[in-house]
């Protein structure tokens, strides 16, 4: 015989209709004598009858009017749980020379993702152009090593504009590395260095600024000698458009990976001071003077402060968590190598100005190549991030 495999319910309500079905008969007869007996004018319910007689049974039969009929617990559904994708490979380019690979240096996915996809920071594909400027020969025919022509500086600037970069300032740089702050989706990164007079800036780049609003940056040699030249400069960084960033103390001797921890720290604290003392304002980037850098200087820089450092080696633009760096002396023999030093913000290439208008194509079109491959791969990123990241670090606004 096949087991009963009635519920509790069904068992609970088959005994109560049993033994209410045993008294019915009763109850009816008993309910006609009543009706019976009274006056003629009133007529009885027949399911009032009815009711009154059941409340009657499950009374004699000791069951509480209000004993709750026991319901089934429901079977919970299983979650199954979501298998984030893998994430794309870095951004790469055949622009670059084979040993420039660009380095990323946000360790952490989810913040860069965050970061990457916000629609108020910069779009992806955002490039920044460094350029290294040093002396400007408004006469000389053509230029030189380390000095732009007049013309040939006139036509770097003019093309710049014509393929629609614009300039920024320092901090902004800093803020568009670090957290990919909006900035002009094609930027240009002017730093003169070695401490100009003002009337540098005026001859050569108060006109950019006057009809572009193009600032500058005045990498200053922070050494206590020149009152006059200080005095013009404070006066210059009082208008806002010539931001002064730090470029050594002494700065003839660069730093190396034989200097010691003395000297570095005399040159990177002598230039901070410098620049407090007389610019009221607190350097963020050191600009390694003869691009001489090390591991221990970039270690010593970071700590004293500086959030960006920029070297004379060309290897190309930048962008938020991409920085082209290169593991050894390669085909360029002045430009040392990044990688060692372990921190790519402290190690950003620039490019010389006297080559600078043949390659701002480039940084064009890898800014263009770098937006399409992130559009390409939005959707893996996002998914990623919607799985592992956004439990922690909320929703992408």
């Amino acid at each position: 015989m096949k087991p009963n495999h009635q519920s509790p319910i069904t068992i609970y309500q088959l005994r109560i209709t049993h033994h209410i079905s045993r008294f019915l008969p009763t109850l009816s007869l008993f309910a006609l004598l009543l009706s019976g007996c009274q006056p003629a004018a009133v007529t009885a319910d027949p399911s009032t009858i009815q009711t009154a007689a059941f409340e009657t049974a499950v009374a004699q039969l000791g069951i509480p009017s209000e004993t709750p009929i026991p319901t089934e617990t429901p079977i919970p559904t299983a979650t199954i749980p979501r298998t984030p994708p893998a994430l794309p490979a870095m951004y790469q380019t055949p622009i670059l020379k084979p040993e420039d690979l660009p380095r990323t240096y946000e360790a952490d996915t989810c913040k860069y993702l965050k970061n990457k996809w916000n629609p108020n920071n910069a779009a992806p594909g955002t490039v920044v152009m460094p350029i290294m400027i040093h002396a400007i020969d408004q006469d000389a025919a053509s230029s030189q090593l380390l000095k732009i022509s007049g013309k040939d500086f006139r036509k770097m600037m003019n093309n710049l504009h014509d393929l629609g970069f614009q300039a920024i300032t320092m901090q902004q740089m800093a803020d568009f590395m670090y957290n990919n702050a909006k900035i002009p989706s094609r930027s240009v990164l002017l730093i003169v260095d070695d401490r100009a007079y003002a009337e540098k800036f005026n001859t050569h780049f108060r006109g950019y600024f006057e009809d572009w609003g193009w600032p500058v940056v005045n990498a200053y040699i922070g050494l206590d000698e020149r009152p006059d030249l200080w005095a013009e400069n404070a006066a210059l960084s009082a208008e806002g458009w010539v931001d002064y960033q730090a470029h050594g103390y002494i700065h003839n001797t660069p730093i190396s990976e034989a200097s010691s921890d003395d000297f570095i720290m005399a040159e990177l604290n002598g230039a901070i001071t410098s620049l407090q003392k007389y610019m009221n304002k607190t350097p963020i980037a050191y600009i390694w003077p003869g691009g001489g850098f090390s591991r221990r200087a970039v270690e010593l820089a970071a700590q004293a402060g500086y959030q960006l450092g920029f070297t004379v080696n060309p290897r190309g633009p930048v962008m938020y968590n991409w920085i082209p760096q290169a593991d050894t002396v390669t085909s360029n023999a002045l430009a040392i190598p990044e990688t060692p030093a372990g921190n790519p913000l402290l190690t950003i290439p620039r490019y010389a100005d006297i080559a600078a208008s043949a390659e701002m194509d480039n940084v064009r079109v890898i800014g263009e190549q770098a937006a399409a491959y992130a559009e390409q791969n939005k959707a893996t990123e996002l998914e990623y991030y919607d799985i592992l990241c956004a439990p922690t670090y909320g929703p992408i606004q």
